[in-house]
């Protein structure tokens, strides 16, 4: 299984969308493990919306529309 999830920044209003097999280690990573990248530039980070997707392939799909300028403006008209 595979999660397509959504991240926000408060302090710095981002967000953040990405997917993973193991969305426990890939929060704790964004979070705090990494040391690196554009997600520990703007911690804390929220999880404030997830998506479950049987193949790699469908996830990726998602991921896409959802990093697109429609899909940006879904997910704050949604969720923020």
């Amino acid at each position: 299984m595979y999660t397509v999830y959504v991240l926000y920044a408060t302090k710095y209003d981002r967000l953040y969308i990405g997917f993973t097999s193991d969305l426990e280690n890939r929060l704790l990573s964004h979070n705090s493990l990494a040391k690196k990248g554009f997600t520990v530039k703007f911690r804390p980070w929220k999880l404030i919306h997830t998506e479950v997707f049987s193949t790699q392939a469908k996830a990726m799909k998602r991921e896409k529309q959802l990093k697109s300028g429609q899909g940006r403006k879904w997910i704050r008209d949604s969720f923020l």
